[in-house]
């Protein structure tokens, strides 16, 4: 299973979009996916179209209880399963502040469950995607803790240039002493405007950042920016008041090309991972 925490220390970027999109069409493309609200806002949950409360297990039983990865799945489409946050999460910093491996519990949830172990049933996922909240805190921290990579949707402005610093040095704190596999995917560039000249420069700063720098640390040394632009589209916005994905909402949409386009180029990463993995073995 490939795991995928999509983080960003900033609010409004396109974080939940991107979860939920890219979630939903990579299991538009026959993958098995489980989708993590790790958010208090649960904009992901209700964004897939399940409301927040009506299942009696959430995510925050699964960190701050003793409830299973399995007990807290809900059906959210064909082959896509949904983990639905609760405004709970809000206090699960507190009440986790003094438990002992609290940065590790998402970890042994998944490590439990059959579906994400690569054991051979029917129902195993290929892929989970979790959506962190718009923090570095604690619940960011059981994401990375968790999965295999990060992916950081950027808006192309200046000041998000200072928030991939931020999540550069979390991502390397993380790897360097809670989670050695850990790399930063990428940067995919949302509510992109192609016509603007802002856009373009932030987009070449952020692919020369990452080409050129030269004190790379190896959790992301070898991060791209996507060559898939998600174009600024009303439609991505009126998606999640319809409990929709942009590809139930509007799939006609440039909205739902450029979330397509964006999975078939995290599938295509994926894929040479494993390959680089076979060669290496």
């Amino acid at each position: 299973m490939r795991a995928i925490a999509v983080a960003n220390r900033k609010g409004g970027v396109g974080k939940t979009t991107t979860s939920v999109n890219l979630a939903v069409a990579l299991a538009r493309s026959g993958r098995r996916v489980c989708l993590v609200d790790l958010d208090p806002q649960a904009h992901a949950t209700l964004h897939v179209g399940v409301v927040p409360g009506s299942h009696p297990v959430s995510a925050y039983d699964v960190l701050a209880g003793t409830e299973s990865l399995a007990a807290a799945s809900v059906p959210a489409g064909e082959n896509l399963v949904v983990v639905p946050s609760h405004i709970d999460l809000a206090a699960a910093e507190v009440s986790l502040a003094t438990r002992a491996g609290r940065e590790s519990i998402l970890k042994t949830r998944i490590e439990a469950d059959p579906r994400c172990s690569g054991s051979d049933v029917a129902d195993a996922f290929d892929y989970m995607v979790v959506d962190c909240p718009p923090s570095l805190g604690l619940l960011s921290l059981n994401a990375m803790a968790a999965v295999d990579e990060v992916l950081l949707p950027l808006q192309p402005h200046f000041l998000a240039l200072h928030g991939l610093s931020k999540l550069l040095e979390t991502i390397e704190l993380v790897a360097d002493h809670v989670n050695p596999r850990l790399r930063l995917l990428g940067v995919a560039l949302c509510m992109h405007e192609a016509g603007t000249r802002l856009a373009t420069e932030v987009g070449r700063d952020v692919e020369a950042f990452f080409a050129g720098s030269d004190a790379r640390h190896p959790a992301w040394a070898a991060a791209r920016v996507f060559a898939t632009r998600i174009r600024r589209n009303i439609r991505l916005a009126e998606a999640p008041s319809f409990g929709q994905s942009i590809f139930d909402y509007a799939p006609e949409s440039h909205g739902a090309e450029d979330y397509a386009n964006l999975a078939a180029e995290v599938d295509q990463a994926a894929a040479c991972g494993r390959e680089g993995v076979r060669r290496a073995a």
